[in-house]
């Protein structure tokens, strides 16, 4: 049969960039391949010819010579005689390993969504998630929490083989044991996910009557989680093996624990420091005071207030932040200047003097704005 342009063969112009030579390339090897089309030798050509075709113009080299001399300046490069090059330009297009053909194509033809096991049937146990709820206290100091939640055991009557007490798993006819078969079509030798026992390598004629040969049972479980001083929201606890059990003598998962931390009333935080609001009077921001203040961790704890303090100055408290490790954070306190609403008649006289005293007016200057930051 005589050759076709590999422009054609690929449905792209000669001015095609290389990602879409390579996108039609891609979209041709799926429609095509032997997988696909067991038994049609039709297909099978048609993809020989656009891994041809694709051999030549997704190298760079070969391109240019084949655009200026035709099939004359491929010959020996390409045509099928060494499909290592080619191979290689399945990685890039298909992504991972192009040693398992196979499961490259599963996706598109609906096969395996097991991975393959080697024929043990022995299998890792999912991982499981827990969302906790804990309170903002609990983040920052720690704690221990008991939590309840569903997975998957070993079954106690088989033991986790899955099969009847006396009865053992026969290997698989179809695949001896191994799991998958494989087929030849043209130069290639596939491999796929034997049907007959799913790729489990046995067969169990007589399961286990308590799992019904699931080799594991639904269980609830009590655990106590230790919850780390300083954890922040949305972080996540690993509880190695306490997932679902894994099947045939296979590890189990683990427990991923997601902390969702419930907001305080009265502090937020910010990396390792600690923030809160206190009300003064105006006569303890002008005069100064010594306040007693109550932190999260229930202590109460003197703090300063310098005379003429404003309305949101910041006073800063040492250690009494978020703990980690050996370092503590520190506690910032905003002082809130509360202005009373009503006023006794001594009060009033008191304040109306301080203003004659202080020289105020009705119509106070503008403050740099510079000032307020």
């Amino acid at each position: 049969m005589a050759k076709r342009d590999y422009y054609e063969v690929l449905g792209v112009q000669k001015n095609a960039t290389k990602d879409e030579i390579k996108k039609a390339y891609r979209k041709l090897a799926v429609q095509y391949h032997p997988d696909k089309n067991p038994g049609n030798k039709e297909a099978e050509e048609k993809f020989k010819e656009a891994t041809s075709a694709y051999e030549v113009l997704g190298d760079d080299e070969k391109k240019a010579a084949y655009d200026q001399f035709g099939f004359s300046g491929v010959e020996g490069m390409s045509g099928g005689q060494d499909f290592s090059q080619t191979f290689r330009g399945f990685e890039d297009i298909f992504g991972g390993d192009f040693s398992n053909f196979s499961s490259i194509f599963d996706m598109f033809t609906g096969g395996g969504g097991k991975r393959y096991s080697g024929g043990s049937g022995i299998r890792r146990g999912e991982n499981l998630r827990y969302d906790m709820e804990i309170s903002f206290k609990d983040a920052v100091f720690g704690a221990k929490v008991e939590i309840q939640y569903t997975h998957n055991e070993m079954c106690a009557s088989c033991k986790g083989s899955g099969a009847a007490n006396g009865s053992n798993k026969k290997v698989c006819p179809n695949c001896k044991g191994s799991g998958q078969v494989r087929h030849s079509q043209g130069f290639f030798t596939m491999a796929s996910t034997c049907l007959t026992c799913g790729g489990e390598g046995y067969i169990n004629e007589h399961p286990c009557k308590q799992c019904d040969g699931a080799c594991v049972q639904k269980k609830r479980q009590k655990l106590v989680v230790t919850i780390p001083a300083g954890v922040e929201n949305g972080k996540k606890v690993v509880i190695p093996k306490q997932g679902n059990a894994g099947v045939n003598g296979g590890p189990a998962g683990d427990l991923y624990v997601f902390i969702h931390v419930k907001p305080h009333e009265y502090f937020e935080r910010h990396d390792h420091d600690l923030y809160c609001a206190v009300p003064i009077s105006i006569t303890q921001a002008a005069l100064g005071a010594e306040i007693r203040v109550s932190t999260l961790d229930d202590k109460t704890i003197k703090v300063k207030i310098p005379p003429g303090s404003q309305n949101g100055k910041m006073l800063r408290v040492r250690d009494e932040g978020v703990p980690s490790g050996n370092f503590f954070g520190d506690l910032y306190i905003k002082l809130v200047v509360k202005t009373p609403e009503k006023l006794s008649r001594r009060s009033r006289e008191l304040l109306e003097e301080i203003s004659k005293i202080e020289g105020e007016t009705e119509a106070p200057q503008p403050i740099p704005l510079s000032d307020l930051s």
